[in-house]
C-alpha cells in the first residue's frame, strides 16, 4: 500500500491514528454523555456539541496561522498533542452527577472541551499540510490523491476500536456496580428527579419497570428516587473513565511523532524542484498576485460548498446517535465479554470508520483503473459526486422513517410498544455505508485538492481554512437536534437531502473553472 509513496507517510499516518483513537472515543459518547450526566435536552446538548465541533475545526485556522508565521510546524503539532492530553484529563475527572447546581461541573467540562479544541487546532491542519509537502516532490506528485486516501484510512483505523472501548468501559463500570445497560434509563431518571411521581404516567410506569430489570444479582433500592440517583451516578462515572482512555492514545501519538519527526519536512521551508531542475526554497517561490488570487478564490468557493455536506455528515455523532438510541433495537448487538458487555447506540460510531478502512482500497483501485485509462474524474468532480451520494443516504433514512412515531410520541409509549417498533441495526449499517462512500469522495480528496491548489506560502493557512469551512458546517449541527425533536422524522432527514443536493449542484456549476485552476 505504501509502495511508491514517501517514507514519512506511514509515520504521519500512525501519529494521526493514535490521536484519532482518543478523539473518536470522545465523539462516540459525547452527546449521550452530556444528556445523561447533566440532564440536558437534545436541543441544548446540540448547542454545546455544535460549538465544540465547530471550534475544533475553526481553531485549525489559528493553528495554521501560528505554524505559517513561526515556521515551526513540528513544534506546533507537538504542542497540540500535549494540550489535547491536558483537556482529556479535565473531562475525565469523575465529578458528581446528582448536585443542586450543575453549573460548576458543566463549566469544568466545557473548559476541558475548549482545551481539547485548541490542541486539535494546533495539530490537525498542520499535520495535513505536512502530508501535502511530502507530495510536492515531482517523484510523488502523481500519487497525491492516493496518499491522502491512505492517510485518511489510517485516521479511521483508530476510529474503529474507539467506540467499542468507550462502551466497554462504561458498561464494565455499570456491571461492577451491579447494574445493566439500558438506553432509555438516563432520560427517565432525570425526568423522575425533576418531577417525581408527577411525571407522565406512562414514563413513570416505564421507569419502575426498568428499575426491576437492570439491577444484577438481586440488588435492591430503597425507593425509585434512590434507584434513579444511583443509576445516573454510575452511568456517568463510567463515561468519565472512558474519556481517560483517550489520554493513553494521545501519548502514543506523541511518542510516534517525536521519534519520526526527522522524516517530516517543514512546510514553508522545504526545497522543491523548479522548472529547470534546480532547487528553490518555499520562500523563493513567487506567484503573480493574479494567480494567488485565482487559487484562493477557487479554494474559498469549494470551502463554501462543503459547509452543507459537513452539517449533514457530522449528524452521525448527534441526531443520528439519538435516532439509534431511540429507534434501533440495541438488544440484537449485545456482546458479552464476561467482565463487561458491549452494547449501546455508541457502537454505531464504529461502522463509519470500518467502512472507510474496507472501502478505501476499493475506491483507490477503481480510481487507479480509471486513471490508467485516462478517465479518472478530477478532484472537484469527485467531490460533487460525493455530495450526491450523501443526499441518497438521507433519502434512504427518510424512507425508513416514514412510519415511525415522532420523538414526542415516544414518551407516551410503553416499553413493550417501543421494543416492538424498533428497527433492525442493519438500517444504521446501511445508512453509514452510503455516507462513508460519500465521505471517501469528499474528505480525503478535498485535503488533496487544497494541498495542490494552495499557494506555496499559504499551505498551513489554506488547510486551516478547509477545516474552518468544516467548522461552519459543524456550528450548524444543532439544527439537527431542533428538527429531530420538532418535526416528523422523515421531514427531519429530508432537510439534509436538500442540503446535500444543493452542494452537489453548486459544485457541478463551478466544475470547469475549478478543473482549470487545479491544472
Amino acid at each position: 500500500m505504501f509502495k511508491n509513496h514517501p517514507k514519512g507517510l506511514l509515520a504521519a499516518s500512525l501519529s494521526n491514528m493514535g490521536e484519532r483513537f482518543g478523539f473518536y472515543i470522545m465523539m462516540a459518547i459525547l452527546t449521550l454523555f452530556i444528556s445523561a450526566k447533566f440532564g440536558l435536552s437534545e436541543k441544548t446538548t446540540g448547542i454545546i456539541y455544535s460549538a465544540f465541533y465547530a471550534s475544533i475545526y475553526l481553531l485549525a485556522l489559528v493553528g495554521g496561522i501560528i505554524a505559517d508565521r513561526t515556521k515551526n510546524y513540528k513544534g506546533t503539532i507537538i504542542a497540540g498533542l500535549i494540550l489535547m492530553a491536558v483537556g482529556y484529563v479535565l473531562i475525565a475527572i469523575p465529578t458528581p452527577t446528582i448536585v443542586e447546581s450543575i453549573t460548576p461541573y458543566l463549566t469544568l467540562f466545557c473548559v476541558g472541551l475548549a482545551v481539547i479544541a485548541f490542541g486539535n487546532g494546533l495539530f490537525k491542519g498542520n499535520l495535513q499540510a505536512l502530508i501535502g509537502q511530502l507530495y510536492d516532490d515531482p517523484q510523488y506528485s502523481k500519487v497525491r490523491d492516493a496518499g491522502f486516501q491512505i492517510f485518511y484510512m489510517f485516521i479511521n483505523v483508530g476510529g474503529i476500536f474507539a467506540p467499542f472501548v468507550a462502551v466497554a468501559i462504561r458498561n464494565w463500570w455499570l456491571k461492577a456496580n451491579g447494574l445493566a445497560y439500558n438506553a432509555d434509563l438516563p432520560a427517565l431518571c432525570h425526568d423522575y428527579l425533576q418531577h417525581g411521581e408527577s411525571m407522565k404516567p406512562q414514563a413513570l410506569e416505564n421507569l419502575k419497570e426498568l428499575a426491576t430489570r437492570v439491577p444484577l444479582d438481586g440488588q435492591t433500592f430503597a425507593s425509585t428516587k434512590d434507584f434513579a440517583q444511583s443509576y445516573l451516578s454510575v452511568f456517568s462515572e463510567g463515561f468519565h473513565y472512558a474519556f481517560a482512555a483517550a489520554i493513553v492514545m494521545i501519548f502514543v501519538s506523541l511518542v510516534i511523532f517525536f521519534v519520526n519527526k526527522s522524516r517530516f519536512p517543514n512546510p514553508g521551508q522545504k526545497a522543491v524542484a523548479s522548472t529547470d531542475g534546480s532547487k528553490l526554497s518555499r520562500e523563493e517561490i513567487k506567484m503573480s498576485a493574479q494567480e494567488v488570487r485565482q487559487r484562493v478564490t477557487a479554494l474559498f468557493a469549494v470551502f463554501a460548498v462543503v459547509i452543507f455536506f459537513w452539517m449533514s455528515f457530522h449528524q452521525n455523532g448527534f441526531s443520528l446517535s439519538y435516532f439509534a438510541r431511540d429507534y434501533v433495537d440495541l438488544s440484537t448487538i449485545r456482546i458479552d465479554l464476561g467482565f463487561t458487555v458491549i452494547q449501546g447506540a455508541e457502537i454505531f460510531q464504529a461502522v463509519n470508520p470500518i467502512f472507510v478502512v474496507l472501502m478505501t482500497p476499493v475506491v483507490m483501485a477503481i480510481f487507479g483503473v480509471l486513471g490508467r485509462k485516462g478517465k479518472e474524474p478530477s478532484a472537484p468532480r469527485k467531490i460533487a459526486i460525493g455530495m450526491g451520494i450523501a443526499a441518497l443516504a438521507y433519502v434512504f433514512l427518510s424512507f425508513v422513517s416514514l412510519d415511525l412515531p415522532g420523538k414526542e410520541a415516544l414518551a407516551d409509549m410503553s416499553e413493550a410498544a417501543k421494543e416492538g417498533m424498533r428497527l433492525t441495526p442493519m438500517v444504521m449499517i446501511g445508512l453509514y455505508f452510503i455516507l462513508t462512500v460519500a465521505e471517501l469522495f469528499i474528505s480525503p480528496l478535498g485535503l488533496s485538492f487544497v494541498s495542490k491548489v494552495a499557494p506555496p506560502h499559504m499551505q498551513g493557512l489554506m488547510q486551516g481554512c478547509w477545516l474552518a469551512a468544516t467548522a461552519i458546517g459543524n456550528s450548524l449541527l444543532f439544527i439537527g437536534g431542533i428538527l429531530y425533536t420538532s418535526l416528523p422524522l422523515w421531514a427531519c432527514w429530508l432537510f439534509f437531502v436538500v442540503a446535500c443536493a444543493i452542494s452537489m449542484f453548486l459544485m457541478l456549476a463551478m466544475l470547469k473553472w475549478l478543473e482549470r485552476i487545479a491544472k
